[in-house]
């Protein structure tokens, strides 16, 4: 029976990585680079990779069961599943495959594309369908093959990114809501800076008809912007999630930024004046995973014992 009102609990997390591991060391062989100087900009050290042939969908379907046996619930106790990703297998949407590889027949599922952001703003739909009573048990699942969509002779970017999916099972809580309070915002003005785009090239079907057939284009990135804009902007909008809530900073167990880099991590951990040892950071191993980067580093610190239940995150 659903619950109008009801709160939200995340009672698990899940998450999956290919197999293939590439170091900086290795990529060096594939462009012109070097450890010390992808370690020095970015702190990564290493990425994972899908082969060819392995699909989004098994990826994130292995975050999915994850997290499900940590919140031990069987995949038809689900209502809803979200995908976050900007890179499905179809551009119909990946979530019903998941569904179909988890076997959850009773669960909707849709896709949310917000790239970076995509665990966030699935965080916050997947809520809204639980408080207003319509589901109970929701799959929210961050996951990205960034590797795609890298131009590999390109030392800019493709020393960034790498593959990966977490989850997170969000169940209806009829005493308490977890989720204390958020901030979302947008800002089309800066698109240029970080896209995929299209790539089209017109096709002549009639005289008076032509289609624009295409592709898309590799990830494309103005790096000093992008640094800008996060050290600024992201320490403004938390600050302004945390004054909507009854908490100050100082009450805060931990800190998990999306995990883009290092030293975007550490500038923003500065100026809000959390130290380092209350950060979570796991962009060394995985590089930015994009929408899977945030609940692969909370479910990596949940069952090493970092995060407790009842912390304040």
């Amino acid at each position: 029976m659903k619950t109008a009102g009801a709160g939200v609990a995340i009672v698990g997390s899940g998450s999956a990585i290919p197999e293939t591991t590439l170091t900086n060391e290795q990529l060096s062989q594939v462009v012109e680079t070097s450890d010390e100087w992808i370690r020095t900009r970015t702190g990564i050290q290493e990425r994972h990779l899908n082969t060819p042939g392995d699909t989004l969908s098994e990826l994130a379907a292995k975050a999915g069961e994850r997290a499900l046996a940590m919140a031990k619930l069987q995949p038809e106790d689900l209502d809803l599943i979200i995908l976050a990703t900007s890179t499905p297998d179809d551009l119909f949407g990946s979530a019903a495959q998941v569904q179909g590889h988890l076997g959850a027949t009773k669960a909707a599922a849709f896709d949310l594309t917000a790239a970076c952001s995509g665990f966030v703003f699935g965080l916050v739909t997947g809520a809204q369908f639980i408080r207003t009573g319509a589901y109970r048990n929701v799959l929210l699942i961050g996951a990205d093959v960034l590797s795609r969509w890298v131009d590999w002779s390109d030392r800019r970017t493709c020393v960034l990114f790498g593959d990966g999916a977490g989850a997170v099972v969000l169940q209806a809580n009829d005493q308490q809501d977890d989720l204390v309070s958020f901030s979302l915002h947008s800002d089309g003005s800066l698109n240029h800076n970080l896209n995929l785009g299209f790539n089209g090239g017109g096709q002549t079907l009639t005289d008076e008809a032509r289609a624009d057939i295409g592709s898309y284009k590799t990830i494309s990135m103005n790096g000093r912007e992008v640094y800008r804009f996060a050290a600024g902007r992201v320490p403004e909008v938390l600050k302004e999630t945390v004054d909507k809530s009854d908490y100050t900073m100082a009450d805060i167990d931990w800190l998990i930024l999306h995990q883009a880099n290092q030293r975007i991590i550490d500038a923003v951990a500065q100026r809000l004046d959390i130290p380092p040892e209350r950060v979570i950071s796991n962009v060394a191993h995985y590089g930015n995973t994009s929408a899977a980067s945030i609940p692969l580093a909370l479910d990596e610190a949940v069952r090493a014992g970092q995060i407790q239940p009842g912390q304040l995150i």
